[in-house]
């Protein structure tokens, strides 16, 4: 006898917490490994490519289901112990459980088919970078906590794998920077010793900077990139792996000035990252930024590192080019958007605009994917592209793709 569904449950072709045999082929850009029964696909996390598992079903949609790890029948030669005693209770880590050789090895992958299911474009992937420091790398990490109850606040930490308000205590991580590590105990304690001061939840800022842990979200927080010295606010975005920066920077700028640019734009330039470690190897750098906050560190930071031929301009979303002059058959354009990756409208002005070359960063292969075969449309081919793992032990990539106005090496 299987226990209750839920009410929404679809009982084809697998019944509520049925137990299945499945061998796993691959996995997901989401860190699941994927497998099929009579053709069917089976979801089923923490499992990995050439494992024989046992797996519980607990949803089946149109084309799919999915299921929980039970127990690992035929291991795989890759499978390793998880460095993390919460790994797969806590949702921040995806493939602890993975050799490393092999994390990069499926990333490389993962890009590759993206661009062919999403885009119809077959390109060669060039081999995933790592990062110079696989372990206690991130320099920012928020964890939350719920209310206080009878003085309780409960877990501190990051919400558990696939559930959507369940929280993992987490006392220690060991992708975040040994500095955040060694402050996280006495700020945790902190936190709880004044429990009934908290009216409702929260997120808790801890970046690394200059070997201390700030915990205002409005303070000011230094990066070094190189010879280069970054400021912004800790709580706002920036890259937060420092010890793959260097090599990342220096790609982005290799692939930029490749075609002989004298020019660059960056377009969504932040408090300068790219502007500012690209600025060298070009006549004149604009970064174009949607927020005055975000423009006027770029300038700061532009000042402190006298770098005097780059100038950063504040735009509308629905302008970003107006007030650009270089011209455009001698300019480079790096786009660094958010995860949601670019807007149809962003796309059209940039086209419109015309550079002879495109560097495109993103933090999600399949958004970026989406946005290329919109710039493949417009003339725009693939030169180059080049995965970084920015996040190891996790899901998470950087992608960076080099696109050219009406050339580039064919595959």
């Amino acid at each position: 006898m299987f226990p209750r569904p839920p009410k929404k449950f679809v009982p084809t072709p697998f019944e509520y917490h049925q137990e299945i045999e499945i061998t796993i082929d691959a996995l997901t850009n989401l860190g699941s490994g994927v497998g099929r029964i009579d053709g069917w696909v089976v979801f089923v996390p923490f499992s990995l490519p050439g494992e024989t598992v046992k797996a519980r079903v607990f949803r089946n949609d149109k084309n799919c289901s999915h299921a929980d790890l039970l127990e690992v029948l035929v291991p795989s030669p890759d499978r390793i112990e998880a460095k993390c005693p919460l790994f797969g209770e806590c949702g921040g880590c995806q493939y602890q459980h993975l050799s490393y050789d092999k994390q990069l090895a499926w990333k490389t992958r993962q890009v590759g088919e993206l661009m062919k299911h999403m885009a119809a474009i077959t390109f060669p992937v060039n081999d995933c970078l790592s990062s110079a420091q696989t372990w206690n790398y991130r320099s920012k990490i928020t964890p939350h906590f719920e209310k206080a109850k009878d003085g309780d606040l409960g877990p501190i930490g990051f919400l558990a794998f696939g559930r959507r308000s369940t929280l993992i205590d987490v006392p220690q991580c060991p992708i975040a920077m040994d500095t955040i590590n060694r402050e996280l105990p006495a700020i945790r304690e902190g936190l709880r010793a004044r429990a009934n001061s908290f009216k409702r939840g929260a997120t808790v800022l801890l970046r690394a900077t200059e070997d201390r842990v700030e915990t205002d979200f409005k303070a000011v927080a230094t990066e070094h990139v190189g010879e280069l010295k970054f400021q912004f606010l800790a709580g706002d975005f920036f890259q937060n792996n420092p010890f793959i920066l260097p090599a990342f920077t220096g790609y982005v700028a290799k692939q930029a000035a490749a075609g002989g640019a004298k020019f660059l734009v960056d377009a969504y330039c932040g408090s300068g990252l790219f502007s500012l470690t690209l600025a060298k190897n070009f006549e004149q750098v604009a970064g174009v930024e949607v927020s005055e906050t975000s423009c006027e560190w770029a300038r700061k930071n532009a000042a402190a590192n006298q770098i005097t031929n780059a100038k950063f301009l504040t735009a509308s979303a629905e302008a970003i080019f107006d007030q650009i002059s270089f011209p455009a058959a001698e300019t480079a354009v790096v786009i660094d958007p958010p995860r949601k990756g670019c807007t149809p409208e962003f796309i059209e002005q940039l086209v419109k605009f015309g550079p002879a070359r495109v560097v495109y960063v993103s933090c999600d292969p399949a958004t970026q994917v989406r946005d290329l075969k919109q710039l493949s449309e417009a003339g725009y081919q693939l030169a180059d592209v080049q995965p970084f793992d920015l996040f190891p032990h996790t899901r998470h990539l950087e992608c960076v793709m080099t696109l050219v106005k009406g050339g580039g090496v064919q595959p």
